[in-house]
């Protein structure tokens, strides 16, 4: 099979890999494909199988999903497994797995003794046989959580040893916990909100490339939490800095935000999500802007 890491616009943006798989840079968040709780109405899933089979053609090779990406009418799992199946030879699939969700979409934190299942879940959802990569989400909740994860991730390991998951990483996570985890197992990646307004973790990206670890940043296009309702007089932060970078390139403003994301560091890999082949498109395309010196400092001050 040809590899596309070389000839696809995807790898405009380079390549990093995780634990021994090395993906282009720019990848596909699935959490959209199946339509978000507070959309009108459902997501099209010809639409949907569309927007994935588009991903591949353009070299999107990682994919980044979860059993709990589901509506009443649309699983994420199903999609990929009935669209991209039988799934090219380099397609690497992340999972997550700690959260719980009912079919009424309220979600639970699930005990150590609960994630075999969900990682059995993701397997046959997905119609294989391993998960490349599990992360550990860490917590219900938006915000971050503190705590031990030990016994969580260690079920984790030991069914990495036993051959279901190949690698492992975490999630919604602070500095203390990836050391934790590092001590149990290797950790592959790192995968939280970030972006170019929400600057809180920029400590933990530059300890994830000291130990050359991906940080996979969630939200990192978006302005708000998504679903948030705007206030009266709202404005976005950082809009006429970014507007004035993007008027520069012929670039919308969510692709200088995503660009920027991604010179954040070698080892930043992005996984925007999308419902919409055209917004695919312009996603990927992003990760071959590069950004000069002075447009880098307008966007750092952002967020300082």
């Amino acid at each position: 099979m040809t590899n596309l890491h070389d000839t696809a616009p995807s790898a405009d943006a380079g390549t990093w890999r995780l634990g021994d798989l090395t993906v282009n840079r720019v990848g596909l968040g699935a959490m959209r494909l199946t339509g978000m709780p507070w959309d009108e109405k459902p997501k099209s899933r010809d639409g949907a199988i569309a927007v994935l089979r588009r991903a591949i053609e353009l070299g999107v090779d990682h994919i980044d999903t979860a059993s709990f990406y589901f509506t009443p009418t649309r699983s994420a799992n199903e999609l990929i497994s009935t669209a991209l199946q039988p799934y090219p030879e380099n397609l690497v699939i992340t999972t997550k797995v700690g959260p719980g969700r009912d079919r009424d979409g309220e979600f639970a934190f699930a005990r150590p003794d609960r994630l075999r299942g969900q990682v059995e879940e993701n397997i046959r959802q997905l119609g294989l046989d391993h998960l490349d990569v599990v992360n550990l989400r860490w917590g219900a909740a938006m915000g971050k959580e503190t705590g031990s994860l030990a016994e969580h991730f260690g079920v984790l390991a030991d069914l990495r040893e036993a051959g279901l998951i190949r690698h492992l990483g975490v999630s919604n996570i602070v500095a203390d916990q990836l050391t934790e985890a590092m001590a149990i197992a290797p950790v592959v990646c790192v995968q939280n909100r970030y972006g170019l307004t929400d600057r809180e973790d920029d400590a933990l990206l530059a300890l994830c490339a000291e130990h050359g670890i991906a940080f996979v940043p969630f939200f990192a296009v978006t302005t708000e939490v998504p679903g948030a309702t705007p206030r009266a007089g709202d404005t976005v932060p950082g809009e006429a800095a970014v507007a004035e970078v993007a008027a520069a390139h012929g670039a919308t403003p969510a692709q200088i935000r995503l660009a920027w994301t991604l010179h954040r560091g070698d080892h930043v890999l992005a996984i925007p999500g999308t419902g919409d082949p055209a917004h695919l498109e312009e996603n990927v395309a992003a990760g071959a802007l590069r950004l000069g010196e002075d447009e880098l400092a307008l966007l750092d001050a952002v967020g300082t």
